[in-house]
């Protein structure tokens, strides 16, 4: 058995076709099915069911990749352990974010972590929180900026900060000056309002449309979109409400902005660096987390 089979079976596991997993490993599709195929013979069982388009793993084969993930987290915390040793103080941290917060915090923690250790490579990685928690679950991200509720049980976590998320209306809505008067708005005054909502797999939509059932109503979506930016500049041509955390405001209310109301029951959202739980946490990590807590952490 050879440590290159087990990070094979682990990538087929991961993306269930021989082609995709070939790709992301960068070798011929016929010399990953030979090497499976010396794999299976060797240990005397079968650890996928090859179908199609597909293929499964048997109740051996999820046994199997359970224990050469865990050998290659071994190996792993092996080396990330003797380079701290070493005292090189050189590495390299795989950084997932969700790519509208991360550009509005990791700006003020970058410079600053660069500065103190220069030798550190840093690598982003942005995709939508429903992707970047599976990566972090997976282990292909060292640490991920992300946002509670989180469901998945392999993740563990430091809680960064909590922030308010308000109601976006156009500049003009009729409520905006009344809630300037009373300071919050009650969120079932909108619930005949059209809403515009970020995209399945972004954790915030499943947060907005909660919001709403909370209130006693369900949401009328009339569009949706991957950029919150995108969000805000609908709301303030007058197309629909949002919610929107308070950390991507635009700021001054103007006609190209929208008017950013506090809701009376305050709902916010918890910001967190999170990492696979019981993966060996590197010196370059913990520096990372610790430098993150310090510029942006909520005393």
């Amino acid at each position: 058995m050879e440590f290159r089979q087990l990070q094979y079976a682990i990538q087929i596991a991961a993306e269930k076709n021989f082609s995709r997993a070939a790709e992301k490993l960068h070798i011929a599709q016929p010399s990953l099915s030979q090497q499976l195929s010396k794999l299976e013979k060797e240990l005397g069982v079968l650890l996928f069911y090859r179908n199609t388009n597909s293929v499964e793993l048997t109740h051996a084969g999820s046994l199997f990749v359970e224990k050469a993930q865990h050998i290659i987290d071994k190996i792993g915390e092996i080396r990330q352990e003797m380079d701290d040793i070493s005292q090189l103080r050189k590495g390299r941290l795989i950084i997932g974010s969700m790519p509208i917060t991360g550009a509005h915090m990791l700006p003020a923690v970058l410079p600053v972590f660069r500065e103190r250790y220069p030798e550190i490579e840093i690598v982003l990685v942005e995709e939508t929180s429903a992707i970047l928690t599976q990566l972090t679950a997976e282990g292909r991200t060292d640490l991920s900026v992300l946002s509670l509720p989180q469901q998945e049980q392999a993740l563990e976590y430091d809680v960064l900060m909590e922030e308010e998320i308000r109601l976006a209306v156009p500049p003009h809505h009729p409520v905006a000056q009344t809630a300037a008067e009373q300071g919050t708005v009650d969120l079932a005054l909108f619930k005949d309002e059209p809403f515009i909502v970020l995209k399945k797999g972004q954790g915030l939509r499943q947060t907005a449309i909660d919001f709403c059932l909370d209130a006693g109503f369900s949401p009328r979506i009339v569009f949706e979109s991957s950029n919150i930016e995108t969000v805000q500049s609908l709301v303030a041509a007058g197309m629909g409400v949002a919610f929107v955390p308070s950390m991507v405001e635009r700021g001054k209310w103007s006609e190209h902005s929208p008017a950013y109301l506090s809701i009376r029951s305050r709902p916010t959202r918890t910001i967190v660096i999170a990492r696979r739980k019981g993966r060996y946490v590197s010196k370059a990590a913990e520096a990372f987390i610790a430098t993150t807590l310090e510029l942006l952490g909520q005393k």
